[in-house]
C-alpha cells in the first residue's frame, strides 16, 4: 500500500532470501561481524565474556531504541528522553533512600517515566500545530532542571541500599539480566510494528498523516501512546543504568535520544516517517554496543568514539540517496 507521499507500506514481505542478504539488514550483520573482527584485531582483551561483562552499561540505552523507532517512523522526534531517564533515577533514588520497599522504588522509576511521556503525549495531541521537536526540547529542559532542583547542590544522589540493586547486575550463565530484557523488549516491538493492525496505522501516519486521518485512523491518540511508551521505556532505561552506576546525577542520560536516533537511523529507519523497521535498528544498536567496547578496550577518548559513530550515521543517512542516484544513472544509461 502506498501513500500520496509515495512511500510504501509493506504488509507483508514476499523476499526471497538473496534479495534479505542484499538488504540494509544484511548489510548490518556483516558490519557487525567485521566490528566484532575489529574487535579482536585492536585488543586481545576483546572477548565474549568481556564483552558481555561489559555490556550493562550500553544495555540501557537500547530500551529507549524500541519506542524512538516508532515515534521517528511517525515522522516525529523526542528528544526529552534522556532527561526523563535522568528524572526517572533521581526519582527512584529518593524512593529507595526513603527506605521504601525495592518493587515500589521500580513502580517510582517507571511512573515517573510513564507521566513525563504522557506529558510529551498530552501536549502534542492537544496542540497539533506544535512540532514534535520544540515540544520535547522544552520539556527536556523541565525535566533535567526538576531533576537538578531535586538534586540540590552537589548535583548528584547516591542510591544507598545498593544490595536493593544486586538482583538487577546478576548474570544467567554468560549473559547479563538486561540482556534478556532487551531481547523480550525488542521480540514485543517488533511483533507489535510488524504484524499487528497498531504497526501498520504508524506506517500510515508517518507516511501521510492527513490521509491516516481520513481513513479513519485515530493519529492524535496513537502518538499520546507512542510518547507515553517513550516515557515508559526511558523508566526502564533508568531502572537498567541505576543498576550499574548506584546514582544519578545531573549528566545522568545526556545525550541518550541523539544516541538512539543515531541507532534508528543506522538500521534503516527514515526520520522523514513511514519507512523502516526496528530490526535493523535492535542489529545496528548491537554494532554500536560492540564498537565501543572495542574502543573502550584500548582506551580510546570518549569524545572519539561518538565522533566515529556519528560519522557512521552520516553515512547511513547518504547510503539511501547515493543508492537511489545510481539507480537512476543506470537507468538513464540504460534508456540512452
Amino acid at each position: 500500500m502506498a501513500g500520496k507521499s509515495g512511500r510504501e507500506i509493506s504488509i507483508a514481505s514476499n523476499k526471497s532470501a538473496l534479495s534479505r542478504v542484499l538488504s540494509w539488514e544484511g548489510a548490518l550483520v556483516l558490519i557487525f561481524i567485521a566490528v566484532n573482527i575489529l574487535g579482536v584485531i585492536l585488543s586481545e582483551n576483546y572477548t565474549a565474556a568481556n564483552v558481555l561483562r561489559q555490556m550493562p552499561r550500553y544495555l540501557a540505552e537500547i530500551f529507549i531504541l524500541f519506542p524512538m523507532g516508532y515515534i521517528l517512523i511517525l515522522a516525529d522526534i523526542d528528544i526529552s528522553v534522556g532527561s526523563i531517564v535522568c528524572l526517572s533515577a533521581t526519582m527512584a533514588c529518593f524512593a529507595g533512600n526513603a527506605g521504601l520497599p525495592f518493587p515500589v522504588v521500580i513502580l517510582v522509576c517507571l511512573l515517573v517515566g510513564l507521566i513525563c511521556g504522557a506529558v510529551n503525549g498530552a501536549i502534542l495531541a492537544k496542540f497539533t500545530e506544535l512540532p514534535s521537536m520544540i515540544v520535547t526540547l522544552a520539556t527536556q529542559i523541565i525535566f533535567r532542571g526538576i531533576a537538578e532542583v531535586s538534586m540540590g547542590s552537589g548535583g548528584t544522589i547516591s542510591y544507598t541500599n545498593s544490595a536493593d540493586l544486586i538482583p538487577l547486575t546478576t548474570m544467567a550463565g554468560p549473559f547479563p539480566i538486561s540482556f534478556f530484557g532487551v531481547v523480550i523488549a525488542a521480540v514485543i516491538f517488533i511483533v507489535v510494528l510488524s504484524k499487528t493492525t497498531f504497526g501498520r496505522k504508524l506506517y500510515a501516519i508517518g507516511s501521510n498523516k492527513t490521509a491516516a486521518y481520513y481513513a479513519g485512523v485515530k493519529v492524535e491518540k496513537i502518538r499520546f501512546i507512542v510518547f507515553s511508551l517513550a516515557g515508559l521505556m526511558s523508566g526502564f532505561c533508568a531502572l537498567v543504568l541505576l543498576s550499574v552506576l548506584f546514582s544519578a546525577n545531573t549528566t545522568t542520560g545526556q545525550g541518550f535520544e541523539m544516541e538512539v536516533i543515531a541507532m534508528a537511523v543506522f538500521g534503516g529507519i527514515a526520520t522523514t516517517g513511514g519507512k523502516g523497521n526496528l530490526v535493523g535498528g535492535f542489529i545496528a544498536a548491537f554494532i554500536i554496543v560492540c564498537l565501543r567496547v572495542a574502543l573502550g578496550l584500548i582506551n580510546m577518548n570518549t569524545q572519539l568514539i561518538l565522533v566515529i559513530i556519528g560519522l557512521m550515521l552520516i553515512i547511513a543517512v547518504l547510503m539511501p540517496g547515493i543508492s537511489q542516484r545510481i539507480k537512476t544513472m543506470k537507468k538513464m544509461a540504460k534508456q540512452s
